[in-house]
């Protein structure tokens, strides 16, 4: 698993946060699964653009960057700025 943690936690389906556990996720290694689990807004049809955007155009150089993949925008990036990694 991508996100780094010292336990496995459990995930809220409903907003997608740990209890008490602040997770990372890196955008160039996350899995579809992984990111549409623990990204807030990001379901499955949203990571799987994700991944196939890295797959083409190669690893993310920013943050930022990820705004470059269809239906994510500046307010999705926001609400998971923190989470996400490179």
């Amino acid at each position: 698993m991508v996100a780094n943690t010292q336990v496995n936690p459990t995930i809220n389906p409903v907003d997608k946060t740990l209890q008490g556990i602040e997770v990372t996720v890196n955008i160039n290694q996350a899995s579809t699964h992984e990111l549409a689990t623990l990204l807030t807004g990001v379901g499955e049809k949203k990571a799987q653009r994700i991944v196939d955007y890295r797959e083409l155009n190669g690893p993310f150089t920013s943050v930022d960057s990820l705004t470059q993949v269809k239906g994510i925008g500046p307010a999705l990036l926001a609400k998971n700025r923190q989470r996400i990694t490179l």
